[in-house]
């Protein structure tokens, strides 16, 4: 027991030396890029000490986890009433309901878009790599995981088109606001945007009471905003538990078995960043410029596998750094975290629907055959929300409608951690792409914030709260 207590007395002396970095005023992105090299080193040295079977680290690491699982859990916490009273708010201020729709047609086109040309990429990438399910050893962890997703498909062929889309509607929004469905979130983002549109009809018929709902709203956003500065001034300390439990509790002897496939997919995320910093540069956006303000939250995404739990993270940043309206940054955070993945649900289905091909005798290279493919994977990635998703379920809605045997979709279990943090950060940067051109091609940018130098930016001042 006392090389547990040792471990956790060490864990409490790097977070106090990201706490005496927070005094010293640094911004939030540098004690960002700190803790994630210090979370790397310890779990690394975790790793190299013990083991990472061993029953130390796995010790060590449910203590460390209550600082990552508690922070996820508290960002949790305040996505409804950021959402909620940010739309609001935008709406009340715009005082153009026709705008709402202008915003969510576009917002979800170029999810679903990126989404298609994510499809594309996964299936160059796997084709250039030679990638194929035959040269997989299915374990004992994959033989149960194929079987436990076969049992799970008839639920999700349970689910229809047009099921999915009504599941978006918040029936009962207070359950929705408790994130009681897997859609919970889009239907908070429909019941907002209602009770806006409602205001607006209040303010003209009855100007005493829409100016006291006005000033409701602006007392609410200021308290929320606040109490979001609050949860991510505690970001440093959440990537740096998550990034230790990452490193230290990765078995390497699978990654290096299946390290083709993960060079492959990382290949993909890294060409899916590059064409989201190709389209920003359309609107006129400068593309380095939009990497470096994003960085931070794509690392947390990327830390934590969370695309919900960063979307305070990703609102905030939309709206301080990159200069997008308070109403975009809103639906395009909240509709990339339920639709249009890039990574979970454009990138790895038509991976992996590309290594199986060849063991069903289908030619991947067949034009048909990848026209079909990137249909399916668009159209699934749409309603992926209505099922509890994730790159799992993507995969296996994407295998069913290939008729290909979704057992297979087991295979890369032991990987799947590793994986699942590139793919959850593509999907965040597509989330804030779509944002950022929706907001300048309807002239909702207020490029003076965008151009502001990174170190000065409102971000940074989370840390004085």
């Amino acid at each position: 027991m006392i090389y547990p207590i040792i471990n956790l007395a060490f864990f409490a002396l790097l977070i106090a030396l990201l706490l005496k970095q927070q005094r010293t005023e640094q911004t939030l992105s540098k004690r960002v890029f700190t803790s994630l090299g210090l979370g790397v080193l310890f779990g690394g040295a975790l790793q190299l000490i013990y083991g990472g079977g061993s029953q130390i680290v796995a010790d060590t690491l449910e203590y460390v986890n209550i600082v990552g699982a508690g922070y996820v859990s508290l960002l949790k916490m305040i996505i409804m009433p950021l959402i909620m009273v940010s739309i609001i708010g935008a709406i009340v201020k715009v005082k153009d309901s026709g705008s709402l729709g202008k915003i969510s047609g576009l917002t979800i086109g170029i999810l679903l878009a990126t989404t298609a040309a994510s499809a594309l990429i996964g299936i160059l990438v796997s084709n250039m790599f030679g990638l194929s399910a035959d040269g997989i050893v299915q374990g004992a962890r994959e033989i149960a995981r194929g079987e436990m997703l076969e049992s799970r498909l008839t639920n999700i062929e349970a689910v229809s088109f047009a099921d999915m889309v009504i599941s978006f509607f918040p029936g009962n929004p207070f359950a929705d606001l408790a994130g009681s469905r897997a859609t919970s979130t889009i239907a908070v983002v429909i019941f907002s945007a209602f009770i806006g549109v409602a205001s607006l009809s209040v303010m003209r018929t009855h100007p005493d009471l829409g100016a006291s709902f006005e000033k409701f709203i602006n007392v609410a956003q200021e308290i929320v905003r606040t109490l979001v500065r609050m949860v991510l001034s505690l970001t440093p300390y959440g990537v740096l538990a998550l990034m230790t439990k990452v490193v230290a509790g990765s078995n390497y002897a699978d990654i290096l078995s299946l390290i083709n496939f993960v060079i492959a997919s990382y290949v993909g995320l890294a060409l899916i960043l590059v064409m989201h910093l190709v389209l920003v540069s359309f609107v006129g956006v400068n593309p380095i410029r939009f990497l470096k303000k994003i960085l931070p939250v794509l690392l947390f995404a990327f830390t934590s596998r969370s695309s919900a739990g960063t979307i305070p993270l990703n609102i905030d940043t939309q709206v301080k750094q990159l200069g997008n309206g308070e109403g975009v940054s809103n639906f395009s955070a909240s509709f990339g975290a339920t639709m249009g993945q890039n990574g979970c649900a454009g990138l790895y289905p038509a991976m992996l629907a590309v290594m199986i091909a060849p063991t069903i005798g289908i030619n991947p290279l067949d034009p048909g055959f990848i026209a079909t493919l990137i249909a399916i994977v668009t159209i699934s990635s749409f309603g992926i929300a209505g099922v509890g998703g994730g790159a799992t379920f993507a995969a296996l809605i994407v295998l069913s409608a290939l008729d290909m045997p979704v057992a297979l979709a087991g295979l890369l279990i032991s990987i799947e951690p590793l994986i699942d943090m590139g793919r959850t950060a593509v999907n965040v940067s597509g989330a804030m792409t779509a944002g950022t051109i929706t907001s300048r091609v309807l002239g909702q940018a207020d490029d003076t914030i965008f151009n502001q130098d990174l170190e000065t930016d409102t971000t940074a001042d989370t840390a004085k709260v």
